[in-house]
């Protein structure tokens, strides 16, 4: 069934009140679909400045050039702006004009703005979007000093991020578009307040940061708001982002759930999940705090991850995503980062591993950070040469051919020769969002096995097939020493700091199901059972439909599906497992509304089911479009939401 259709009774009839006021009609129907009694009160109105002459005057700077860049902080302000623009001047002098500064855009929604004027955004700040993010993106790839800066408001004006700009040496014009006001019938949000304040509403959700200002003041001249503030604190409080929820906390008010992406739909779902779990520990401290007890400790904020419930097979408020490769050539920045630096210099450097680690996952917005490395490191350590030729594959010289090669490969203290990897997850792991997952990972026994004895790639593997039928023992003497080697690798970048690990087979679909199960499985699945308890593993393989069962049976509580399977023939015939993929990474060069079809299709197909995590079928190819990536990310989170 499809997701945007399957009813998850998440909220079980409880009173869910909102003050969405543009969407009010949508969020109402979304409270419903999830099993709870929607209580919408608009708590706002736009009132577009018609007559806005700061407006029009910043066209005039715009069209005669004094302007360096213009912040588009939402897509509606964006929108409104160039309307209001149209009033005095030519559109395509006003689209000619805004070519020619730099765009900045916080956040998807004034990018897809400015996408409907035919124009791209210079700089898009990732989440969370907040003025914080902003000066920061600006601080890394567009400073501001001695620039003219034209910033688009709405409602009021962020005076942190005014300051912030002027501090930075900016010339700053505020471009005001349109202001809020309370609502011109009030009588619905009273009503909703009296609810609230009378212990009859369970959850609250919070669309807006303005709409907290509004909410107060109501509750003030209503003579409600000591009852209203003391309500909050026994109801489920969930805000849309953080700018919603920096407003909330500013005026002394809780903030219990904010949804991985600040969007709508992942809102509401995300309370329908959560709302039990939070009203149950908040009626638990009334009880506490009534016998005199000390409170509990605060949540992990990594237990609502989407990835970590996925790999657990819970449900989660959106389809969590992360990449393959999400690190790598298809960016600009990571080329131009390898032009100064050889490839095996930056997995040895941990300040750049650091870097380049959290700079793709912040990009990109997914769901997980995957601590960038290459497969073969262990190989050096075990005491093998290692090299990458420019624009080459792995070379690794003298190959492993027999007996007299695996004897001499060493047994390491992973610590001391590895150690590099271990400092990298630390730093990244104090550098990422706290609630956002870090994967490690390792080549699985059979891939680094083939690396070894081939020298580096292969298309056939003869040599690797060669060894496991003339002399067995020694084959299994090979794997046996690389699997112990790798689980101590992979319990290393645990300790370290991974919350999860992935076990990459990336050749092992050359084999046949018979080799496999002979030659692999034992292996692989001493790895995975040497492994800390607890720990959600990925097993991922290519080219592995013969054999998928052999390796859920060898282990892995999530395993990996190319493109090549259809994923829910795949995972309907593994069973009670997690499932990742499993999108062709070909498709990233399609249209992007080819992209998004193609993506709305395998959503479709899954359904809603816990346990999916959306991955493509292998990592990103090189020279993918950006924006298509971008594009792949936005439509797996925008699915099932508003």
């Amino acid at each position: 069934m499809p997701a945007a259709t399957q009813v998850i009774r998440g909220f079980e009839g409880l009173t869910v009140a909102s003050f969405e006021s543009r969407m009010a009609i949508e969020i109402g129907r979304l409270i419903a679909h999830y099993g709870g009694r929607p209580l919408v009160a608009p708590s706002m109105k736009e009132i577009p400045l018609e007559r806005n002459e700061e407006a029009l005057e910043f066209g005039a700077g715009l069209l005669a050039g004094r302007f360096d860049i213009l912040i588009l902080l939402t897509g509606v302000g964006t929108r409104t702006l160039v309307q209001i623009l149209e009033t005095r001047y030519l559109r395509a002098g006003i689209l000619e004009a805004l070519a020619k500064v730099e765009r900045v855009c916080r956040g998807p929604k004034p990018v897809a703005a400015l996408r409907g004027l035919d124009l791209e955004p210079s700089l898009t700040v990732p989440e969370p979007n907040t003025w914080l993010d902003l000066l920061k993106a600006l601080d890394e790839h567009l400073p501001v000093r001695g620039r003219s800066v034209a910033v688009q408001e709405y409602g009021v004006t962020n005076v942190q991020l005014i300051e912030g700009l002027q501090e930075r040496g900016a010339q700053v014009t505020r471009v005001p578009v349109y202001r809020w006001a309370l609502p011109d019938d009030l009588a619905p949000l009273r009503g909703a307040l009296q609810a609230i304040a009378s212990g009859r509403v369970d959850v609250v959700l919070f669309t807006n940061a303005h709409q907290v200002d509004n909410v107060l003041q109501v509750a003030r001249e209503s003579g409600l708001e000591e009852q209203v503030r003391a309500a909050l604190g026994r109801v489920a409080v969930a805000s849309v982002g953080p700018i919603a929820s920096q407003s909330l906390r500013e005026h002394r008010l809780p903030v219990d759930l904010e949804p991985p992406h600040p969007k709508m739909g992942p809102l509401v779902r995300d309370a329908s999940l959560r709302c039990g779990e939070i009203l149950s520990r908040k009626r638990s401290a009334e009880t506490v705090a009534a016998a005199g007890t000390a409170p509990r400790a605060p949540a992990d904020p990594l237990s609502a991850s989407p990835f970590l419930l996925a790999c657990r097979r819970q449900p989660t408020a959106v389809t969590p995503i992360w990449l393959m490769r999400q690190a790598g050539r298809y960016m600009k920045e990571y080329r131009e980062l390898r032009a100064r630096v050889p490839f095996l210099d930056l997995c040895k450097d941990p300040d750049l591993v650091t870097e380049v680690t959290v700079y793709a996952v912040e990009r990109l917005r997914v769901d997980a950070a995957i601590i960038f490395a290459d497969l073969l490191l262990p190989v050096e350590a075990m005491g093998l040469h290692l090299s990458y030729g420019k624009g080459e594959g792995p070379v690794i010289d003298p190959p492993v051919l027999g007996r007299q090669e695996i004897d001499r490969l060493r047994h390491p203290n992973v610590e001391e020769s590895l150690g590099y990897v271990f400092e990298a997850i630390r730093r990244t792991r104090r550098a990422l969002r706290p609630e956002l997952p870090l994967i490690g990972f390792a080549g699985a026994p059979f891939t680094v096995a083939s690396y070894m004895i081939e020298g580096g790639g292969s298309k056939n593997y003869l040599q690797t097939k060669s060894l496991f039928y003339r002399d067995p023992d020694a084959w299994h003497l090979l794997l046996d020493k690389i699997a112990r080697v790798t689980v101590a690798y992979l319990n290393g970048q645990i300790a370290a700091g991974v919350q999860a690990v992935q076990l990459f087979d990336s050749w092992v679909g050359c084999l046949t199901p018979d080799d496999y199960r002979r030659f692999v499985l034992p292996h692989t699945r001493a790895v995975i059972a040497g492994l800390t308890p607890g720990v959600p593993v990925i097993h991922f393989g290519t080219q592995t439909s013969g054999f998928l069962a052999s390796m859920k049976e060898a282990g892995g509580g999530v395993i990996g599906l190319d493109w090549r399977v259809d994923l829910m023939d795949a995972w309907d015939s593994l069973g009670e497992v997690a499932v990742m993929g499993n999108l062709d990474p070909a498709v990233l060069f399609a249209p992007r509304a080819e992209i998004r079809q193609r993506v709305r299709e395998l959503l479709a197909r899954v359904g809603g089911r816990p346990g999916h995590i959306f991955n493509l079928g292998h990592g990103i190819l090189p020279n993918t479009p950006l924006d298509n990536v971008l594009t792949l990310v936005d439509t797996v989170h925008e699915w099932g939401g508003v």
